[in-house]
């Protein structure tokens, strides 16, 4: 079993003009992150800011690669998403 835990740090690029409307940007990701990978993900900083998000990930799997691909894709669907840019990320793999 692989245990893969990350953060990814993000700038909302659509500009919120309130918490409620970063916070909507922020729901519509994660909801979309998890439906797609089948992972645990959560806001786990900056929840009081309005122009950026942290997000934190887990996900286990039955190999290194496929957590990594699996990690891969999730940085990809965001980059591709048009409202959120991602300012710093690391993802850590483990074996247990």
């Amino acid at each position: 079993m692989v245990i893969s835990l990350g953060w990814i740090s993000l700038y909302i690029s659509e500009k919120p003009r309130s918490l409620k409307e970063k916070r909507r940007v922020v729901k519509s990701l994660k909801d979309r992150i998890r439906a797609r990978f089948n992972v645990s993900i959560s806001e786990v900083d900056n929840q009081d800011l309005w122009h950026s998000s942290t997000l934190g990930i887990a996900l286990v799997c039955s190999n290194r690669k496929q957590a990594q691909i699996i990690s891969d894709r999730i940085l990809e669907f965001i980059r591709n998403a048009r409202k959120v840019e991602i300012i710093d990320h690391d993802f850590i793999v483990e074996n247990h």
